[in-house]
């Protein structure tokens, strides 16, 4: 009997129509276009207006166009799981909201986080869940409302992150497609580095920290840049010399956007050519759990069955790795 694989077979996306642009930010802080974009690779990213809206609102657009597409019934969803850092709430699961929402009613949901690696790490979760045989339909999302998160007076941060939604199906393959390996890692040394200070069980919400400002994203850029260059590009190189290939077998290295010199870098360190490397950076910024998904589904229409995909992803805490997958379909 054949080895169970999971394949994506289905993708959707969701971004906010409010365009924040370099244009506007200069407005904020003390930067300008063209150093935002020499140093980043982003020109504008999307920000969700709206009072109530939050994480799930974007969650369940993606995954309403996902099921749009497919012509899949939400009751045929055995979990759901969003992976986030801005959850709606804490506690209450934003993933358990969104199945109820998109009528997913026979699923079981939770949230996932590992920062800017919470999708990849739903990746191998999602694909685990199919390759045990007990469930057939995993729907995996990606989503994060990160303009809740950021102090627009900080030019540090508030020039990369946007919000948006992606989502993809998970189901099995009878012909071999889908995850093939992984490589994934943390490492705690990051906590310093790349954080949210307040909110949590250490530091709970006071007045004192809300007017600190400690209820937004602390990064120490230099330190994460060298950090995420090398832990990316090693990863993605393990999945090439593990799995025999080489970097003309790979069609797609499809990395976590976080800063397009990042991007670069580390697409040079495992060899692989632009024109085979998905970016979408300079539209959306780092949108954090949403960057993977968003990738394919603006590249959809490029991918053919069969096509070797590298997705590297860092983020904090520090976590990382890298995900070998064949497509399984042409679009």
């Amino acid at each position: 009997m054949s080895k169970i694989t999971a394949a994506i077979t289905a993708v959707g996306k969701y971004v906010p129509d409010y365009v924040l642009t370099n244009k506007e930010l200069e407005t904020f802080v003390d930067t300008n276009d063209e150093w935002i974009t020499t140093r980043t690779g982003i020109k504008e990213r999307r920000i969700l207006k709206g009072e109530g809206l939050g994480t799930s609102y974007m969650a369940i657009k993606a995954a309403q166009e996902l099921f749009q597409k497919s012509k899949i019934d939400p009751k045929e969803i055995d979990l759901v799981i969003v992976a986030t850092a801005t959850p709606d709430l804490l506690v209450a699961s934003t993933a358990v909201f969104t199945a109820t929402e998109i009528g997913a009613v026979n699923a079981f949901a939770y949230d996932l986080q590992a920062a800017c690696s919470s999708f990849l790490y739903g990746m191998s979760t999602a694909a685990s869940y199919i390759e045990s045989g007990r469930y057939k339909k995993v729907l995996l999302i990606g989503a994060d409302k990160m303009s809740s998160i950021i102090d627009y007076t900080d030019r540090a941060t508030c020039i990369i992150f946007g919000d948006g939604a992606g989502a993809v199906l998970f189901e099995p393959s009878s012909n071999g497609f889908g995850l093939k390996d992984e490589y994934l890692r943390g490492d705690g040394i990051g906590r310093d580095f790349l954080k949210m200070d307040a909110g949590g069980s250490i530091l709970p919400a006071s007045a004192e920290t809300v007017k600190n400002k400690q209820h937004f994203v602390y990064q120490e850029g230099k330190t994460v840049f060298k950090y995420a260059v090398s832990n990316m590009a090693d990863a993605s190189e393990k999945m090439l010399v593990r799995n025999n290939l080489s970097k003309e077998d790979i069609q797609w290295f499809v990395p976590h956007q976080a800063n397009n010199r990042i991007i670069e870098a580390t697409a040079s360190r495992v060899g692989v050519d632009a024109d085979r490397v998905m970016v979408n950076i300079h539209k959306y910024g780092n949108t954090t759990s949403a960057t993977l998904p968003l990738l394919l589904a603006d590249y959809e229409n490029q991918l053919k069955e069969g096509d070797n995909l590298i997705f590297a992803a860092f983020g904090g805490g520090f976590t990382w790795g890298a995900i070998y997958l064949t497509w399984a379909y042409n679009s």
